[in-house]
């Protein structure tokens, strides 16, 4: 079972890096498996450490995957040495057990060290969910032919409509215009060759921190 959430993690000098990605629960274990190159994957070998923050503001996977908005707010973890979400429900401090290296995708089984709540979880909103699935559709923007990214945006326009607040309709606006940046963008590539998805999306089936 994959959960989506926002991993935070900090540079050697400090510098916060905010990335959506899937995680799993093994053993008592945080699994994390980012993509190489990752930024996420760099942090957490250096510093030993990544904070997962649960949040129901799903600008921060829209913004992370479009590239539209990246500079979250961010503090200084408790326990570990990274940084968390100025912003979220609650977040888990985990600290990295150990590694099992792989020239594609890492695995990282990382222990909980600490835990706090910060607001209640008020229920499940669907403009949510369907903010998330679009972010994975738009992770996948290089190796999904058009046609199916189009129906699948078209059902989830549904929940929008019927469900959404100004965040969620915030978040869905950036998906929909990264979807015409990238046409645009393909439609300029000589030979019309679909350019790869940059930085840390990874063209493997959903967002190298996505899963």
């Amino acid at each position: 079972m994959i959960f989506e959430t926002i991993v935070t993690t900090a540079a050697p000098d400090g510098r916060p890096h905010v990335a959506p990605m899937g995680i799993r629960y093994e053993g008592g274990f945080v699994i994390l498996a980012p993509f190489r190159p990752s930024a996420t994957l760099d942090n957490i070998v250096a510093t030993r450490a990544a904070v997962v923050n649960f949040t129901t503001d799903v600008r921060v996977f829209a913004g992370c995957v479009t590239r539209f908005a990246t500079d979250w707010p961010t503090v200084a973890a408790s326990r570990v040495n990274s940084v968390r979400l100025a912003d979220s429900l609650s977040h888990a401090e985990l600290e990295l057990e150990d590694m099992s290296d792989d020239a594609t995708r890492p695995v990282l089984r990382m222990r909980c060290v600490h835990r706090e709540e910060h607001a209640p979880f008020e229920g499940f909103n669907r403009a949510q969910a369907a903010v998330v699935e679009g972010a994975i559709l738009v992770s996948r923007l290089a190796m999904l032919p058009a046609d199916k990214v189009d129906r699948e945006m078209a059902y989830l326009q549904i929940a929008i409509d019927k469900t959404a607040g100004d965040t969620e309709r915030a978040a869905w606006a950036w998906l929909t215009a990264a979807v015409a940046r990238h046409r645009a963008h393909a439609g300029r590539e000589p030979g019309g060759k679909t350019p790869e998805p940059a930085g840390e999306l990874d063209p493997h089936p959903h967002h190298g921190e996505l899963q």
